[in-house]
């Protein structure tokens, strides 16, 4: 009877808009709170459905994350009946509404009788949008499954995914990316690389947060992307299967389930892939120094790629009581990628004629595992607001890549040169946090916490390369580039913010302490290169309530960037010996001011967002290009680059988010973002002792505009398309990028079963195309692309669940649009 009833839920609130519009009879508001009656926690999508006893006529609407309902009807005598999925109905039979009214909490009780039926779970929005952020579900996708957690962020308002994978928001690249609120060894020493291994069916919502509260770490100048794994809660147990293949050649697979009882839940995430990522560039490289043996190369590289990993997550959580749980976690990522990288490269004197004609080829094969373990308690104490929670972690990521290089000259047919790199990465994380909140009377609420984090990173590197050609002499090591590298930090943060509302307007402000410790140990260096440094970071979020619907907010925060990883990394990259990318161990972390003004206005088919935005930041980073002074074996001029504390950068930026729903068989959501940079900044080289200028005014854009229908035979399409315009800095322009997603996808066997067909990249026009230029050194035109064109068809199989076509909305929207501020984060 429960699955009938909520079949005719989702059939009623499809026409809740007509309801809602009837001219005959005065409009009222009635609101209130729906609860569980075990937990007093509030209940999101919650359903309140309303018939009309007169006209027979129903309408209805859903509750909000804090479990609140704020409903237009008409007056009358209604049937009014409060619904969640496992818990019993309750209904009023006959109920006057002549005037607006606050039902007060309802408190709804489990169902034990649902154990064992089958469970409808209605999809959740694409995109659901609130003044502290942005809640992207990725349950709607139909572009991103059988994809990775890169795909997913790809497809997320204000976020930007480049052709190599890098992440930015709002065009910064300084974003913090956390798994379930907390940093994770998941996205470690790679994040672009690790992203790639989480598959996106483990994902359920990402959390674009751009004026974090003093909860949060301080780390990321431009914000946090939150990336929350799904753990189910439904009774009993259900899940889904998905299998998925491809060209060029891929093959995934992925489960999600959950068992769960009164007392324990049990849920998985686990993934397999298998898969081919041919990518490709070209270079062409000039140099204006008379001496210059080659004064043109140009390179033209084809990267074979051969991916293989398995992603596993599997919790538990134990109901010790009504008010608290413990949560237990343990997640798996287990990789290895046989790449074969081919790079041909043709060198020309001044006046045009060939010097030579390589072909240099790297075999590398790469292992990586991560692991990571989390134990978490929760207490809600008496179910109103106070809540202690204690999360421990400890994760651990290890990578090895072994490479052989060879280089052959083409024309004559020599072996021109052989190498063998090895390269071993190793970290280890242990996370440590306690957060407490305590509200007081219902307007106001205290939060404070502690949170250590510890980071151990090691790195080596060891290069032999043939050095005797004539007799095929063995592999020498080379000592001025091996080394071993160390990095170790510690970071202890303290905060409290303050919470309060004030009739419609609410105030969320907040003090973060954090000191940060580092050591630093080089197999080449004697000494141990140790930082401490102490920091505030006070944020302040206020909002404004206009009226219903319509919201303005303004948020000021303060944030760091530390250097970490690659950036510290002082081993050079090895795929180009002309071309090469070395860290700096001796680069300071930057500070950022940062303000945000934003507006939310929903109407009946749209709900709009818009932010303006400013940041300010000193000792920014800027990436040096610079001639070394030296040659590589065939002549060519070997150009580094490097990161420095250089500039003091200001970005100042406009961007919208829209929601439109014209017709119940099309959905839109677009976002586009426009910001100008200023960079002021100027570089004395230590060699040639010549002074660079980095000033630079860059004005930029991206648009992205997705569309779904739904069309008869229960199929449903879905276009992507997303623009990043040309930008440039003090050294290089960029070209503009489009490219086009296109997936549909077909419900089978009474859907219980979906079959979804996804072509990415449209157009293959994904490519970065770059000119780089030195005043009086070089000048380099460049194109890259990391992935081509593919195509992808994926089957999945739900068991114990049924897929919902239409959404529980209120109001008949395709989203709910939060439109109160949140005191909390």
């Amino acid at each position: 009877m429960n699955k009938i009833t909520l079949l005719l839920v989702v059939f009623t609130l499809s026409i809740t808009n007509a309801f809602a519009q009837k001219p005959s009879s005065p409009q009222v508001t009635i609101t209130g709170k729906i609860v569980d009656a075990k937990t007093n926690e509030p209940l999101e999508y919650a359903t309140v459905v309303l018939k009309d006893l007169k006209t027979n006529k129903i309408g209805g609407g859903i509750t909000d994350e804090k479990g609140n309902f704020n409903i237009k009807t008409a007056s009358g005598t209604y049937e009014v009946k409060f619904e969640y999925l496992s818990f019993k109905t309750l209904t009023m039979s006959q109920k006057l509404i002549d005037k607006s009214m606050n039902f007060g909490v309802i408190k709804l009780q489990e169902d034990a009788n649902t154990l064992d039926e089958v469970v409808i779970i209605a999809e959740k929005t694409t995109v659901d949008i609130r003044l502290d952020k942005k809640i992207y579900n990725i349950g709607k996708d139909l572009s991103v499954r059988g994809g990775s957690a890169s795909d997913v962020l790809g497809n997320v308002p204000s976020v930007q995914v480049d052709v190599e994978g890098n992440v930015s928001l709002r065009g910064n690249e300084n974003v913090t990316i956390l798994i379930d609120g907390r940093p994770s060894a998941l996205v470690g020493i790679n994040g672009a690389d690790a992203l790639r291994q989480i598959p996106a069916e483990a994902i359920e919502k990402v959390e674009v947060i751009t004026s974090p509260s003093a909860r949060y770490d301080a780390e990321g100048t431009a914000g946090i992307l939150n990336i929350i794994l799904r753990k189910n809660k439904l009774k009993g147990f259900n899940g889904s299967l998905q299998f998925n293949v491809g060209s060029p050649e891929r093959y995934r697979t992925a489960f999600n389930g959950n068992w769960r009882n009164k007392k324990w839940n049990f849920f998985t995430n686990t993934g397999w892939r298998y898969g081919a990522a041919p990518g490709n560039s070209f270079s062409d490289s000039r140099f204006f120094s008379a001496s210059a043996q080659n004064a043109r190369v140009i390179e033209e590289r084809k990267f074979g790629r051969l991916g293989r990993s398995l992603f596993t997550s599997f919790g538990t959580e134990y109901y010790i009581n009504d008010k608290s749980s413990i949560i237990a976690n343990i997640i798996v990522n287990d990789g290895n990628d046989d790449d074969l990288n081919t790079n041909v490269i043709d060198r020309f004197d001044g006046l045009g004629n060939i010097n030579e004609s390589t072909l240099r080829t790297e075999d590398e094969s790469e292992d990586e595992q991560r692991i990571q373990y989390t134990l978490d308690y929760v207490n809600r104490f008496d179910g109103k607001g106070k809540k202690l929670t204690i999360n421990a972690q400890y994760s651990s990521e290890l990578e090895d890549i072994n490479n052989s290089i060879t280089e052959v000259n083409t024309i004559l047919n020599e072996l021109n040169d052989l190498e063998q790199v090895l390269e071993n990465q190793d970290e280890k994380r242990g996370l440590l946090q306690v957060d407490y909140v305590h509200p007081v009377g219902g307007k106001i609420q205290y939060e404070g916490g502690y949170r250590g984090n510890y980071r151990d990173i090691f790195n080596s590197f060891f290069l032999a390369e043939r050095q005797d050609f004539v007799n095929n002499g063995p592999l020498i090591p080379d000592t001025g580039l091996n080394n071993s590298f160390n990095y170790k930090e510690f970071i202890n943060a303290t905060y409290f913010q303050y919470g309060q509302e004030f009739g419609k307007v609410s105030l969320l402000t907040g003090l973060r302490y954090e000191h940060t410790s580092i050591e630093i140990e080089q197999e080449t260096s004697t000494t141990v290169d140790k930082k401490s440094y102490g920091k505030l970071f006070p944020t302040v979020n206020l909002g404004f309530e206009l009226k219903e619907g319509e919201s303005v907010t303004l948020g000021y925060n303060r944030r760091i960037r530390r250097p970490r990883g690659r950036f510290l990394n002082p081993f050079p990259s090895r795929s180009s010996e002309s071309n090469i990318f070395s860290g700096n161990v001796d680069l300071n972390p930057v500070i950022s001011d940062a303000l945000d003004l934003g507006y939310l206005k929903r109407w009946k088919k749209v709900t709009l967002s818009t932010s303006i935005y400013y940041n300010r930041s000193n000792d920014n980073w800027e990436f040096i290009q610079q001639d070394t002074g030296d040659i590589t074996d065939n002549g060519d001029p070997i150009i580094r680059r490097f990161p420095i504390n250089l500039s003091t950068q200001e970005r100042v930026g406009y961007e919208f988010t829209l929601n439109y729903r014209p017709f119940k068989f099309w959905n839109i959501n677009s976002d586009f973002n426009l910001f100008r940079v200023t960079t002021d900044g100027d570089y004395l080289d230590p060699n040639t002792m010549v002074s660079q200028n980095f000033d630079f005014k860059n004005t930029a854009f991206s648009l992205r505009l997705n569309q779904k229908l739904s069309l008869p035979g229960k199929t449903d399409v879905q276009i992507n398309m997303n623009y990043r315009g040309p930008n440039r800095n003090a050294q290089s322009r960029r070209e503009g990028i489009f490219s086009m997603n296109i997936a549909a996808s077909k419900d089978l066997f009474k859907e219980k079963a979906s079959l979804n067909l996804n072509v990415s990249d449209v157009f293959n026009s994904r490519k970065r195309i770059q000119n780089t230029f030195v005043d009086g050194v070089f000048e380099q035109y460049g194109e890259f692309q990391w992935r081509q064109r593919q195509v992808s068809l994926n089957f999945t199989y739900r068991f114990n669940q049924k897929k919902n076509q239409r959404n529980r909305q209120r109001g008949g929207d395709d989203f709910d649009g939060g439109g109160e501020f949140e005191g909390k984060p």
